[in-house]
């Protein structure tokens, strides 16, 4: 009776009939898998924008609390936890086995069990033109400026990343920045 009881739960409420549906598409191969996953799971969204391309093993919990742009990939096997809403601007990558947490445990009391405690919620928003390398972990309550890049493996932590910063490491520092245009090349002199 209980697994009975568990699928009538999973049938009968929102979370439960997108989590079905998306392990039911998350894998499908190649461009028809990609075609399924970016008309279906995005209607399940806060908001999506055109040309939208989910690959194949990704993973979103909160769907309804993540905000995309135009032109974002979400890339494979990545994880949004957006059940503390998620905001990307147009244009941003993410690579492969990327992971977005916009929720964690609350852990202050000694006298409770972790799990127990509830969660605390902060918005994670990542600016348009934005590029996260291949392994990053994006911490609660981050902002990334737009045009940013976060090298592969990084983690950025619940903090403001400056727009056209390039950071590194665990946790994230800036080692560099990007240019804001390409300098017009130099007349010859005749």
């Amino acid at each position: 009776m209980g697994l009975l009881r568990a699928l009538a739960d999973d049938v009968f409420s929102p979370g439960g009939r997108y989590a079905w549906l998306e392990a039911m598409v998350r894998n499908i191969p190649g461009e028809f898998g990609m075609a399924v996953r970016t008309w279906l799971l995005p209607r399940h969204f806060k908001a999506a924008g055109s040309g939208t391309a989910i690959h194949p093993g990704a993973r979103i919990l909160g769907p309804s609390k993540l905000t995309i742009g135009r032109n974002c990939h979400i890339g494979v096997d990545n994880v949004l936890q957006a059940n503390g809403e998620i905001e990307l601007g147009d244009e941003v990558i993410l690579g492969p086995d990327v992971k977005v947490w916009s929720v964690n445990h609350v852990f202050k009391s000694l006298d409770m069990r972790i799990w127990d405690q509830g969660y605390e919620h902060k918005k994670v928003v990542i600016g348009s033109g934005v590029w996260i390398g291949a392994d990053c972990f994006i911490m609660p309550g981050a902002h990334i400026g737009e045009h940013a890049v976060i090298s592969a493996g990084s983690v950025v932590g619940g903090k403001d990343i400056e727009p056209y910063a390039i950071v590194a490491g665990n946790p994230a520092r800036k080692i560099g920045t990007r240019q804001e245009r390409l300098a017009p090349p130099a007349a010859a002199i005749p």
